[in-house]
């Protein structure tokens, strides 16, 4: 019980209304003693009453009246005559005064603590003022245990109707708290649980209900977790699918193009001009697609590969690789392919890894375009500052839709051609991230679209 949100909020609850009530019960005691005192005062002032009325009451008469009033004397104050009306033996000596016309909160609230705490019984003197204006003052004198009786009997009462209330409040505030705060609560548990148990099934996948604004933001937040988490599992699934196809094909891939080098010898022992020409470009791309089928039987076992520095003359690896998609596509004439490096530019990355950030964004940037079926324009550019080396590539291809610039490095969601799956950008990202760089959208519209490829000149990371 104690370790249960209602069992603990039902005792907090007990706890802080028998707080108030203990804050309400100081001021009405006080209040009981100074009503108790205010009686005596009038009882006194009726009995004395029959003395005025007649001077000469006999002994057993004065007596009646005093301990029908509860007290010892009374004494009026009538004009500036100070009498002592009504008068018994005093038992003791008196202990204290108390003067009701002059008191503040405060000290009544002192002197009813401390009457509480004062078991003996002692003799006061009380002064007050006549009811109904019959006098300057009327002062008894009284003993304090049928005070102290009453006020304890009082306080026993206000006690035990605090302890009912704060037990009535606490067990309605018990329900109320089990009903809209834990019922519910327990409701997101019994999902988590369900979810926690099979998260690949969407039927797991929480449905906000709850009525309290806080909960139902819970509720929303850990349904959009929830499903991102599926979708991603569902994903990761695929990917490992994906990954044991790709590397099958890639094995038998490799083989074939491993026969195919044997071929391009004689490729360059011809004696046309253009396949001289186009000998050596062919061996390269051989080349590269026996390497690249190997790093993808690779990353079927680990992840990419750590990028093996050096330096890289980038404006031939870009004149080779707008080339190669120059002949790729079959766009002689409609597509421009322009080389705006610096001739002189180096920078420090790994040779095979900067060919393939660079080709993929040049990739996407030519489809763009073509899907179009209009002419257009591919640059690219790049300039160096302090700290970074920056390589542009820009079109004037229709631009990035929403989707995909919502979804732009996330494999298979930020495809923007019909038929493609978006793992360019991705694998792109990926690779630039490995440099300690990034890959940057700069912009896109209707005119074109630009990315920017940032490489650290130095050991740190972006």
């Amino acid at each position: 019980m104690l370790n249960t949100l209602s069992g603990r909020f039902l005792i907090l609850t007990t706890v802080f209304v028998m707080l108030a009530e203990i804050l309400i019960f100081v001021p009405s005691i006080s209040r009981f003693r100074l009503d108790y005192l205010a009686d005596r005062l009038e009882r006194a002032q009726i009995a004395s009453l029959a003395l005025l009325a007649d001077d000469m009451l006999e002994t057993e008469l004065e007596a009646e009246l005093l301990e029908n009033a509860g007290v010892f004397n009374v004494v009026l104050r009538r004009d500036e005559v100070r009498q002592l009306v009504l008068s018994s033996p005093i038992p003791a000596p008196i202990s204290g005064t108390y003067d009701l016309r002059m008191s503040s909160p405060f000290a009544l609230i002192g002197h009813a603590m401390q009457r509480l705490v004062t078991p003996e019984n002692q003799i006061i003197r009380v002064i007050g003022a006549p009811v109904r204006d019959a006098g300057l003052l009327i002062e008894i004198t009284i003993e304090t245990d049928g005070l102290r009786d009453a006020m304890i009997d009082y306080g026993v009462r206000i006690l035990l109707l605090s302890a009912v209330i704060s037990i009535f409040t606490a067990v309605l505030l018990f329900a109320a708290v089990r009903r809209f705060m834990v019922k519910p609560i327990k409701g997101v548990i019994g999902y988590m649980q369900r979810y926690a148990a099979a998260p690949e099934d969407a039927r797991g996948i929480i449905h906000p209900s709850a009525g309290v604004r806080e909960l139902r933001e819970a509720e929303e937040a850990l349904m959009q977790l929830q499903t991102e988490l599926t979708q991603a599992l569902k994903q990761r699934e695929r990917l490992a699918q994906l990954g044991g196809a790709v590397a099958k094909v890639s094995h038998d891939l490799r083989n074939i193009l491993t026969s195919a080098q044997l071929f391009t010898d004689r490729i360059e022992m011809s004696e046309d001009p253009l396949v001289r020409r186009l000998a050596p470009k062919l061996v390269n791309s051989i080349t590269r697609a026996v390497s690249l089928c190997e790093g993808t039987l690779a990353f079927g076992r680990a992840e990419e590969p750590a990028p093996t520095f050096g330096r890289v003359a980038l404006y031939g690896q870009v004149e080779d690789i707008l080339e190669s998609e120059s002949l790729a596509g079959g766009t002689e004439g409609r597509i421009r392919f322009l080389n705006e490096v610096p001739v002189d530019l180096s920078l420090r990355a790994d040779p095979e890894q900067l060919f393939r950030i660079v080709m993929n964004l040049v990739r996407n940037a030519r489809q763009a375009i073509e899907a179009t079926g209009q002419e257009g324009r591919i640059t690219l550019s790049a300039r160096e500052d302090t700290e970074s080396w920056w390589i542009s590539v820009a079109d004037t291809g229709p631009g990035l839709p929403p989707k995909a610039r919502e979804n732009l490095f996330t494999p298979f969601q930020g495809g923007i051609r019909k038929g493609g799956t978006g793992l360019g950008l991705a694998i792109a990202d990926e690779l630039a991230r490995g440099h300690g760089g990034m890959v940057v959208l700069r912009e896109t519209g209707p005119e074109g679209t630009v990315f920017d490829i940032c490489l650290p000149k130095g050991d740190g990371t972006l």
